[in-house]
C-alpha cells in the first residue's frame, strides 16, 4: 500500500453543533415519532419501484441537509458500500478505533429488530429520548419538504412529478443519524451504504477512506441483472482523491471498480493484491474452531489475527476493516496496533452465525443472496458440529431466489419454506416449487416462523440443528421470539 504522510495529530476535524434551529415539540412519545417516520416512503418495503434519479435522489437529500445545517459536512467518516458482510466490516473498524480513545459513531442497516441499532456511538444505540428529540428537530424541515411535493402535484401537468421533493425513510433516518453524530461530537463516523452506492442517501459525504465489501447478485430489479451493472453503481461512492480498499471481487465487478477509481483518480488498492494479506482456518482446545489473518502494510503488522466472527468471509471483511484503520492511520489518525486488535475481541452481531435456543439449537443468520448462502453453509460446516440440519427459509421477491436455493440444497437436510412478516416475502408454495424444479428434493411449507419451528422442533434429534435464514425479517421475528428485550 502507498503510504500517505501521516502527521501527530487526529484527522478528525472538531465538529460542533448545527446551528440552533427552533423545534416544535409535534411529538411527545418516540411511538408517536417512530410512527411518524413510518408515514414516509420506504423502499425498504416496496417490491415495485424505479431505480432512477427521482426515486432515489441525492439532490432531495441534500435539500433535507441543507435545511438542517448540512451536518455531513461536519463529519470525518469512512464509507462502506458492497453486498455483503458492509456492517460486519464497518462494526469491526469503529470497534478498532474506539479502541483507540477515538469517539466513533456507527451507522448501518438494516435493523435486525429494533430501529435504534442503526445508529450508535460508541457501542451505545441511540436512546428513545434523543431519537424523539431528533425527529421533532427534523420534522419541520420535512414538511416543508413535503408541502413543496404537494404544491407541485397540484400546479404541475400529469407528466411533471413532485416525487423529487417528497423525502424518503432512509433519507430521513440517514439525515438523524448525521445530526446526531455531529451532536455528538464524534470524532469519525463509519456509514454503511443503504441500497446500492451511486444514488445512496449516503453518498452525500466525503469521506476519508472508501471501503467495497464483496460484490455479488442482489436486488436486480433495481440495480440490474448482471454483476458488472450492480457494481457499476456500487462503484459510484468512489470520489475523487478519496483512497478506496477493496477485497477481491469477480473479474466483472473489479473491472467496473478500477474503471471508476481511474476516472476520478481515486488510489485503489486490493486486499490479497496490493496489500499483504492471508487468512487461514483452524481450531484449537483454547479457541475452537477459528479464523486467523495476517495483514501487512508499511505502517502495519497484524500476524495470526484472531478473526471475532465465524467464517471464512468474515476473515477477508475482517482484513478490509483493518486495512481501511492503516488508511486513517497514514492520514494522520493516532493508531495504536495493539488497542486495535484489543478492540477486536468479543465483537458479537445479532443475526450473524447467532445461537439463539440451545435446546433444540436454533442458530439465525440474516444471509439474503445466493453468496452469502454458501458462505454461510460452509461456515456452518465449519464452526458448528451437527448431524442433520433443518433450515427455515424465506425471502423477499426481489432478491435472487433461484441462486439462493441452488446454495441452500448443498447444506440443508430438510428444507421448510416460510414467509416473514415483509410485504416483499414471497409466498412459500412458490419457494417450494421452485427449489423442487431445481434441484428434486422433497420439502415443506409453513405459513409463519411458529409453524415453522413447530415442524422442525418434532422432527429434530438433539445432535441435529435448526438454521432461520434467507431474510432480515425472518431473522428478527426469530430473535423477538427467543431473545426478548
Amino acid at each position: 500500500m502507498v503510504s500517505r504522510k501521516s502527521t501527530n495529530r487526529k484527522a478528525a476535524p472538531k465538529s460542533g453543533k448545527t446551528a440552533a434551529v427552533k423545534t416544535a415539540k409535534r411529538f411527545r412519545t418516540t411511538k408517536q415519532a417512530l410512527e411518524y417516520l413510518f408515514t414516509r416512503t420506504d423502499y425498504e418495503k416496496q417490491s415495485r419501484l424505479r431505480y432512477n434519479v427521482t426515486t432515489f435522489s441525492l439532490k432531495r437529500m441534500e435539500k433535507l441537509l441543507s435545511l438542517v445545517a448540512n451536518p455531513h459536512k461536519k463529519l470525518a467518516t469512512a464509507h462502506i458500500a458492497g453486498t455483503k458482510g458492509k456492517g460486519s466490516t464497518a462494526t469491526m473498524l469503529a470497534r478498532m478505533l474506539q479502541a483507540n480513545g477515538y469517539t466513533v459513531g456507527l451507522y448501518t442497516s438494516p435493523h435486525v429488530v429494533d430501529l435504534h441499532e442503526r445508529i450508535e456511538v460508541n457501542g451505545k444505540r441511540i436512546a428513545d429520548t434523543e431519537l424523539l428529540g431528533l425527529v421533532n428537530r427534523i420534522y419541520a424541515p420535512v414538511e416543508k419538504m413535503a408541502k413543496t411535493h404537494s404544491t407541485v402535484r397540484q400546479s404541475s401537468p400529469p407528466a411533471s412529478s413532485g416525487q423529487a421533493d417528497m423525502p424518503t425513510f432512509f433519507e430521513i433516518f440517514t439525515t438523524i443519524a448525521f445530526l446526531y453524530f455531529v451532536d455528538k461530537k464524534v470524532d469519525i463516523a463509519v456509514v454503511e451504504t443503504g441500497l446500492g452506492g451511486r444514488l445512496d442517501s449516503t453518498n452525500v459525504l466525503e469521506p476519508a477512506v472508501v471501503g467495497m465489501t464483496s460484490i455479488s447478485i442482489d436486488h436486480q430489479n433495481l440495480l440490474g441483472n448482471t454483476l458488472d451493472s450492480i457494481a457499476k453503481e456500487k462503484a459510484g461512492v468512489i470520489k475523487k482523491g478519496i483512497p478506496i480498499i477493496s477485497v477481491p471481487q469477480e473479474a466483472l465487478a473489479m473491472k467496473e471498480i478500477k474503471k471508476q477509481a481511474l476516472a476520478v483518480k481515486a488510489p485503489l488498492w486490493v486486499t490479497g493484491k496490493d496489500i499483504d494479506f492471508s487468512y487461514r482456518f483452524e481450531s484449537s482446545r483454547e479457541h475452537g474452531p477459528h479464523t486467523r489473518i495476517c495483514l501487512t502494510t508499511p505502517t502495519s503488522k497484524f500476524e495470526h489475527l484472531k478473526v471475532p466472527l465465524p467464517g471464512e468471509h468474515q476473515a477477508i471483511n475482517c482484513g478490509l476493516a483493518i486495512a481501511m484503520l492503516d488508511v486513517l492511520k497514514t492520514g494522520g489518525y493516532k493508531i495504536d496496533d495493539a488497542k486495535a486488535i484489543a478492540g477486536l475481541k468479543d465483537i458479537k452481531m445479532p443475526g450473524r452465525m447467532e445461537i439463539v435456543h440451545t435446546d433444540p439449537r436454533i442458530l439465525i443468520d440474516g444471509a439474503h443472496n445466493a453468496s452469502s448462502i454458501r458462505a454461510l453453509v460452509h461456515a456452518i460446516g465449519q464452526h458448528v458440529p451437527y448431524d442433520s440440519m433443518i433450515v427455515i427459509f424465506g425471502c423477499g421477491q426481489d432478491k435472487d431466489v433461484r441462486g439462493m436455493l441452488e446454495q441452500l440444497q448443498y447444506g440443508a437436510d430438510k428444507v421448510i419454506f416460510t414467509r416473514s412478516n415483509s410485504p416483499k416475502a414471497m409466498y412459500p408454495q412458490d419457494l417450494s416449487d421452485m427449489y423442487t424444479e431445481i434441484c428434486g428434493k422433497m420439502c415443506q411449507t409453513a405459513m409463519s416462523l411458529r409453524e415453522s419451528l413447530r415442524i422442525a422442533s418434532s422432527a429434530i434429534g438433539k445432535e441435529d440443528l435448526i438454521c432461520i435464514t434467507g431474510s432480515f425479517y425472518l431473522v428478527g421475528q426469530a430473535r423477538v421470539m427467543y431473545l426478548p428485550g
